[in-house]
């Protein structure tokens, strides 16, 4: 194939060492935008009958897929091996291998044991297979999701005609069609146009569409890509008009792949990341310290050092949270199923967090706060009374133009009662039309009378069009007009006035305001021209409105209720911003223009932004600086967003929040997609992030607890008693029951006060809690070891597996109750109830473990049954237990103004 040396050749590309070409997109675009259509051809080595059939698929294996850089899921097979990179499970397997070797490689004959081995392997398992399955199937969805869109193109092949491709398939050289509405599919070289107008909003963030030509350029040196009037990019839209180009890059190489692929990549750690991070290496570090104590302590107290080792080994298990990131994301894959069943879809499992963290949601204002529909809300004369007769002409300008019919158009034709009173299409002729363009802001069409004249009827905006009205209909005492009888007055100074007055009053009510006027002539040319817009006769005005959602308000207010403020961030003008934000109960306190926005530093725009929440006016590098400047000042902030221009500030806000009708790299770069773009819909989600964050908080702080008063109890028992406390074996399979009692977490409830406010993490709350809700739990062990020791004679080695019975099951059961605890702030059983899930999971568990000592496998564990006396003194301590640890609560609570 010659068209990258064709390429190569002309432009001059120089060529690294290993084959790749630098700047080749770039200069391929340069190149044929200075070129005539002929040369065009020769160069991407295609005609404008299109490519063969053999052509295209060369060029699809030499280019590849029209397909930008995104992210993709990894293979299952590596999924499951992240799965195991977790430093508990690390440690796990270390102490396995370790375990194994004591145990099983330099037991003695006969005496190899691979219990304990069993049992941590069952742990590493049981934790890693559920945390894949949760994330595999995560990614799954959104990968289904993502399927679900899917766009096409028109395209001219030499041995078919015209046909609809997915874009996927269009290569270098191919001739495609595009018309008003449509997406350009790849970086394309205009040959034919008409009235061409293309929106590169999605690329630039500028509002305005540009005229493109087919005309060549001089000089393409100093001038960037994006000023080309004659390069159609990738990702822009067709305002109006219709033109026919040839596809000169695809993929990655096209200018809207470069976007892609500077969004791919690693993305930056988010709150919950690190706070997981610091939480895991807290409880590894005080694991590390705790193990090498307990094993000298025993070794010396002792003197089997082996026995020590063993026993050593068994507690780190214990302290191991091994279950942590299982738990966690149980919790998140609970949350994310629940949040789906509500049109919320998770895409990154740890973006729940961040929801429920967030306490500014930076949001548009179209289809968001508005229905995203356009309505024609009133028509009226000059003087501002409601007139029947500007409808009529507004109807007759839509109903005859046939360029792109816009949303305004759409709302004026749905006024079909119109259309049967004139008889719009018999009694009137077209004759010609001036298209709309963004420069004039207006069209018009020319319509024939019954009498013969012609009659040019204009719309457009308010400034624009009063330049070119000479005069205005008064519509007389009725205040109704009849154009054939009303008189005409001049368009003065007082009468100009007016009409400004009309319209800012108008704009104020939220309303986009058009001014209607028309012209009689009487030579009748045979084409008309923008020259003939002139000393034209205003009728009025016509009025739109894009209605607030009747659910905007109450979701605006549950968001509020929640902590979460909101700060709209539009490109629309401020008056109509500032009606729709009143409507729907966002303070407007003070507005931030673009213009103003770029004159301050970003130490004046966080000053600004406190007492600020519309924004208006603002190019797309604003939203995505305001949204840095709020994540700086400590806020969790939220962006919702579904443009390409969108992209970025979605990927730079703690949760990116897009819709599923958004453009793909928009969906991309979310963190959680709306299957309905309401914030209804997103408040419930907050609500659930909350929930999911807050059982996870819960299982953080009752292991860091229980360990930390373990940890207390273990070194007490192992210097005074003369023998081990429990026996690795029996420590494992307590940890094992307890363990397992606490995957019914995902399934609690949380107090509504939880729920009301932003949850973030909070490193010095958990050592805190850890410090202050640990020991207690160590002095109801010291009871038991009392207990046993001094009531049960449990004192010599001989009575050991009676002591280590005891602790087993007291160990067990604490363990088990304080997640009724530590649950809620209330009272447990009396002001609050953990849900069916929690309160059977736990319950059966603390009946096995009371179970086990009188069981069969009692003697494998070397447990012993205890005597039924035991049993009052076991509810007497655990009744101590919960008493102490609600009175520590409530003081913790009035101390430190937090529980969870």
């Amino acid at each position: 194939m010659k068209i990258l040396s064709n390429i190569n050749r002309i432009a001059k590309v120089t060529t690294t060492g290993d084959g790749s070409l630098d700047n080749l997109s770039t200069n391929r675009l340069r190149k044929v935008a200075e070129e005539g259509n002929q040369f065009i051809y020769t160069i991407l080595e295609s005609r404008e009958s299109g490519l063969s059939r053999t052509e295209v698929i060369n060029r699809k294996k030499k280019f590849g897929s029209n397909e930008i850089a995104h992210e993709k899921a990894a293979a299952w097979y590596i999924q499951l091996f992240q799965a195991f990179l977790n430093p508990f499970i690390a440690v796990l397997i270390v102490l396995a291998v370790v375990s194994f070797i004591i145990d099983v490689m330099l037991a003695a004959p006969g005496e190899h044991s691979y219990k304990t081995v069993i049992v941590v392997v069952v742990m590493v398992l049981l934790s890693s297979i559920l945390r894949f399955w949760q994330e595999y199937s995560s990614n799954r969805a959104a990968e289904s999701l993502k399927s679900m869109v899917k766009t096409t193109a028109t395209v001219l092949r030499k041995d078919k005609e015209k046909a609809e491709i997915n874009i996927l398939d269009l290569v270098p050289g191919d001739i495609v069609f595009f018309s008003a509405g449509d997406m350009i599919p790849a970086d394309c070289r205009l040959m034919h146009g008409k009235d061409l107008f293309v929106s590169q909003s999605m690329l630039t963030g500028e509002s305005l569409p540009l005229e493109k030509s087919a005309a060549q350029l001089p000089n393409t040196k100093d001038t960037s890509l994006l000023e080309f009037d004659n390069i159609c990019f990738m990702g822009t839209n067709v305002v109006s008009g219709t033109g026919m180009a040839i596809v000169v890059n695809t993929g990655n190489a096209t200018y809207f792949g470069t976007i892609g692929k500077a969004i791919t990549g690693k993305r930056a750690e988010t709150s919950f990341d690190k706070g997981i991070n610091k939480v895991s290496w807290l409880l590894i570090r005080f694991m590390l310290v705790m193990v090498p104590l307990v094993f000298l302590i025993n070794g010396f107290t002792k003197g089997n050092w082996f026995e020590a080792l063993l026993f050593g080994i068994s507690v780190a298990v214990g302290l191991t949270p091994e279950m942590l990131p299982m738990i966690v994301t149980a919790n998140l894959a609970k949350g994310a199923k629940s949040m789906s069943k509500r049109k919320v879809i998770v895409k990154r499992l740890n973006a729940i967090q961040n929801i429920g963290a967030m306490d500014i949601l930076c949001t548009d204002k179209t289809g968001t706060l508005t229905m995203d529909k356009i309505i024609l809300e009133r028509h009226l004369n000059v003087f501002g009374d409601a007139d029947d007769e500007v409808m009529k002409w507004a109807y007759l300008n839509s109903f005859h133009q046939t360029g792109l019919k816009n949303l305004l158009d759409v709302a004026v034709l749905e006024h079909a009662e119109i259309h049967s009173c004139i008889n719009a299409d018999e009694h009137f002729n077209k004759i010609d039309e001036i298209p709309f363009d963004f420069q004039r802001r207006r069209m018009s069409v020319i319509l024939e009378e019954k009498n013969g004249k012609h009659l040019l009827i204009c719309k457009g905006a308010v400034e624009e069009m009063l330049e070119h009205c000479s005069h205005a209909f008064d519509p007389g005492e009725d205040k109704q007009l009849h154009i054939e009888n009303d008189k005409i007055v001049p368009m003065d100074d007082a009468m100009r006035k007016i009409v400004l007055n009309t319209s800012r009053k108008l704009n104020e009510e939220g309303l986009r305001v058009l001014l209607v006027a028309i012209k009689e002539d009487d030579k009748r040319p045979l084409t008309y021209s923008v020259a003939d817009e002139t000393k034209m006769v205003l009728t009025g005005f016509i009025g739109f409105l894009d209605p607030a959602k009747p659910s905007a308000k109450p979701a605006i207010e549950g968001l509020q209720k929640l902590g979460v403020s909101i700060k709209v961030l539009t490109g629309d003008n401020e008056i109509v911003t500032k009606k729709i934000c009143r409507d729907v109960g966002i303070p407007v306190n003070h507005i931030l223009l673009g213009r103003e926005i770029e004159l301050l530093s970003d130490e004046q725009l966080t000053e600004r932004l406190d007492d600020t929440n519309i924004m208006a006016k603002l190019s797309p590098m604003q939203k995505g600086r305001i949204i840095k400047l709020l994540h700086a000042k400590g806020h969790t902030v939220g962006f919702m967003g579904d443009g390409i221009n969108d992209a970025a500030a979605l990927r730079d806000a703690d949760v990116g929040i897009s819709v599923d009708t958004a453009v793909d790299i928009a969906k991309e770069s979310a963190d959680i997609i709306l299957l309905e773009k309401d914030l209804m819909v997103l408040r419930k989600g907050v609500i659930y992030g909350r929930r999911t964050f807050g059982n996870i908080i819960k299982y953080i702080k009752m292991t860091a607890s229980s360990n930390f008063g373990n940890m207390f109890s273990m070194l007490g028992a192992s210097a005074f008693l003369p023998f081990l406390p429990m026996l690795p074996i029996q420590l494992l399979v307590q940890n094992l029951l307890y363990d397992i009692s606490q995957t019914s977490i995902p399934w609690d409830s949380m107090d509504e006060d939880f729920i009301d406010k932003p949850q973030k993490w909070d490193a010095g709350g958990i050592s805190r809690f850890m410090l202050f809700i640990g020991p207690i739990s160590s002095i109801f062990d010291y009871a038991t070891f009392a207990v046993m020791w001094f009531v049960f004679k449990a004192n010599m080695p001989a009575q050991q597996s009676l002591f280590q019975s005891g602790w087993f099951i007291e160990g067990l059961l604490s363990q088990t109750l304080i997640v009724h605890m530590i649950r809620t702030k209330k009272i447990p059983f009396i002001q609050s109830w953990a849900t069916a899930p929690v309160i059977a999971l736990t319950s059966l568990i603390m009946l096995i473990g009371i179970y086990i000592p009188f069981s069969p496998i009692a003697g494998a564990l070397k447990l012993a049954p205890l005597p039924l006396s035991y049993f009052p003194w076991l509810i007497g301590i655990l009744g101590g237990y919960c008493v102490l640890t609600q009175f520590v609560k409530t003081w913790f609570i009035n101390k430190f103004k937090q529980w969870l």
